[in-house]
């Protein structure tokens, strides 16, 4: 198989049919749960590296890595899941949130510990799944046998570190710039220009939050017809809590009428021509989002 038939396997979206939180959109409850059914293969990442670097580093020479904290199954069981319906008290905040990474990226094949700093205290649970596609998350910064991640849950920017021990690393390609000011979105593959296209972010009184975030999960649901898939983001509004029975998780979605692009009219998501999606949904998820 070729380069480019790989990294479409690797990129296949994984579909949820039902009526789905991904953003600003309705939510469908049954006894407190989600409902999601019919689900296919999910994205993953492309160039799947069999350990990070930095690991590997560390197992030939210089100093050990700084240990973690022991973690128990009832202990890790009882720390706040990490997700876009929760709030991590303690988690740090991203401090350069304007800055590109190297594409790096982790998957976690079991809930994990997630904490505040290497050898600090555990902050939350990171789960395997996010909206039943696997869990893959930006990284910014890497320290001798941890990486720091870009967390999905709130409030925005929220970051925590891993050990490298508990992920699987790989690499996106892939890069998406949403300008507001410009009113474009840009998407950037191996440092080259792959499109721009114009948007409709948030209104004034309603506006799409700045900061890096990232891919959070990919998903179709039917039963509306703004958008054949919908790309939630790990953002959330910054000024609302709550929006049509969701948690205001702000997502890349397409609209029916392309004349709101160019203008700022949706609550917190970023509305975007449906060549601008084709282009996306070969984007990992993961895959970084910087909203400047």
């Amino acid at each position: 198989m070729d380069t480019s038939a790989q990294e479409t396997e690797m990129h296949r979206i994984r579909e949820i049919v039902g009526y789905v939180a991904c953003g600003l959109v309705p939510v469908l409850f049954v006894a407190g749960a989600l409902v999601f059914d019919q689900v296919t293969p999910p994205a993953r990442p492309a160039k799947v590296a069999p350990a990070p670097a930095i690991a590997q580093a560390a197992a030939e020479s210089g100093p050990a890595p700084i240990p973690a904290r022991p973690v128990t199954a009832q202990e890790l069981a009882a720390l706040v899941e990490i997700t876009t319906w929760t709030t991590v008290p303690g988690a740090p905040p991203d401090t350069d949130s304007q800055a590109v990474t190297g594409g790096g990226v982790v998957h976690n094949r079991e809930p994990i510990p997630v904490y505040a700093a290497p050898g600090g205290p555990p902050i939350g649970r990171l789960p395997d799944k996010q909206a039943a596609n696997d869990t893959w998350l930006p990284i910014v910064t890497e320290q001798l046998g941890w990486i720091r991640v870009l967390l999905p849950s709130r409030p925005n920017g929220s970051t925590g570190w891993v050990t490298a021990s508990d992920v699987q690393v790989a690499r996106t390609p892939y890069l998406v710039r949403v300008h507001l000011d410009a009113l474009t979105v840009e998407v950037i593959r191996d440092g080259q220009p792959f499109g721009t296209w114009p948007i409709s972010p948030g209104k004034d009184s309603t506006p799409t939050p700045r900061g890096r975030t990232f891919v959070l999960a990919a998903i179709t649901d039917p039963k509306q017809s703004y958008s054949p898939v919908i790309l939630p983001l790990g953002a959330h509004s910054d000024v609302l809590t709550e929006f049509a029975g969701g948690v205001a998780t702000v997502a890349l979605h397409t609209w029916p009428t392309e004349s709101v692009m160019g203008t700022r009219a949706s609550h917190g998501c970023v509305r975007i021509p449906d060549a601008a999606m084709k282009a996306l949904l070969s984007a990992p998820l993961g895959t970084l989002v910087i909203i400047d």
